[in-house]
């Protein structure tokens, strides 16, 4: 299976009334890991970088080619996008970068500024990024953290929905309606008639960050209602680094690390098969 492209993947989505999974890649593990899920579920995934995870990393391109080689030898198709980027520097560069490195998409977070700013910022980016042949998702509204998501004046107006995009020329939205990054548990609620209404006044894919803290049965319900991309970030490294932590407690002299981390890959992969199904199964 070659490398696919994110705007590929979204558009057969988006035929078929389903969303594209998405996870994020800390460190070559998870990448693995969330390649040899989607190839258990044989469906079609996205890995995503962060900004957080390239300045972890002290940069973009080692994990970026990993990135690209795992999915141009992986049996799913397999897209590659960058997330939550806000610095200049790195919008510049992943533009640069392009397809070069199997980028296909790239997120321009400028949602925690003033609406103006938010469409300038996320205008130029588009403009430069479309010449570069790059999907470009922003933000509307504010998902933040979990003491945020429920805040009065957080959530995305759907009238300004439709403004922004038309705006911006963006491809697809990230839209604030009850989830919140970094939930632990799985307590969120989602206001579905608000993803509905979002969904009917713009005409690109909407997407779904903070998806660790949303039930299953209601993560499926928000593909009904309209969500086209789903983001799974927190759940992962809670089943990793869970099953790390077992192993060590049984070994607490081990020191070889593939002795933990290979089971812990195959935990991350087992709950990355398990969500392909609930998020993108038929």
């Amino acid at each position: 299976m070659t490398l696919s492209t994110t705007a590929n993947l979204l558009n057969e989505a988006v035929a078929r009334g389903r969303a594209v999974p998405s996870f994020n890649v800390i460190s070559l593990e998870h990448a693995e890991a969330i390649v040899g899920g989607a190839d258990l579920a044989g469906i079609g995934v996205l890995l995503q970088l962060s900004e957080n995870a390239v300045k972890f990393h002290g940069g973009m391109r080692p994990l970026l080619a990993a990135c690209r080689e795992l999915a141009t030898s992986a049996r799913s198709p397999i897209g590659i996008h960058l997330d939550h980027f806000e610095s200049a520097t790195l919008i510049d560069e992943a533009i640069a970068l392009g397809s070069g490195f199997g980028i296909g998409s790239l997120m321009v977070d400028a949602s925690t500024e003033p609406y103006e700013r938010n469409v300038a910022l996320t205008a130029s980016a588009v403009a430069r990024g479309h010449a570069a042949g790059l999907w470009i998702e922003a933000e509307l509204g504010e998902v933040g953290g979990k003491d945020g998501a429920h805040a009065p004046g957080v959530r995305t107006d759907s009238l300004e929905a439709a403004r922004f995009v038309d705006a911006t020329g963006v491809d697809g939205l990230a839209v604030a309606v009850g989830s919140s990054h970094a939930m632990t548990e799985q307590t969120a609620s989602l206001d579905l008639d608000l993803i509905a209404r979002l969904s009917t006044a713009v005409a690109v894919p909407l997407v779904l960050h903070g998806s660790s803290g949303v039930p299953d049965a209601l993560l499926r319900e928000a593909v009904a209602a309209g969500i086209r991309k789903v983001n799974v970030g927190t759940g992962l490294n809670i089943a990793f680094t869970a099953e790390v932590r077992a192993v060590l407690e049984l070994s607490p002299m081990l020191s070889d690390p593939r002795r933990y981390l290979a089971p812990a890959r195959d935990r991350v992969s087992d709950l990355v098969a398990h969500l392909c199904g609930v998020i993108a199964g038929a």
